[in-house]
């Protein structure tokens, strides 16, 4: 058996280790597109937000 076979098959754990190496790598996936979209929606409030804050904000000076 080559030294490739040999780390692929992992010493007879092979069905044990790739699936969790699988799902190891597609949790921290879908963690990281949760935080990006979280990060996106956050960003979007904050927007709204400040605009909202700059249409009712009355600024010394102003006339009434």
């Amino acid at each position: 058996m080559s030294e490739v076979q040999s780390f692929l098959a992992m010493g007879g754990y092979a069905s044990y280790v790739w699936p969790a190496y699988g799902i190891t790598i597609a949790a921290f996936a879908l963690m990281l597109i949760w935080t990006l979209r979280g990060r996106t929606a956050r960003r979007r409030e904050e927007a709204q937000l400040a605009a909202l804050g700059r249409r009712g904000r009355k600024r010394p000076g102003d006339q009434p």
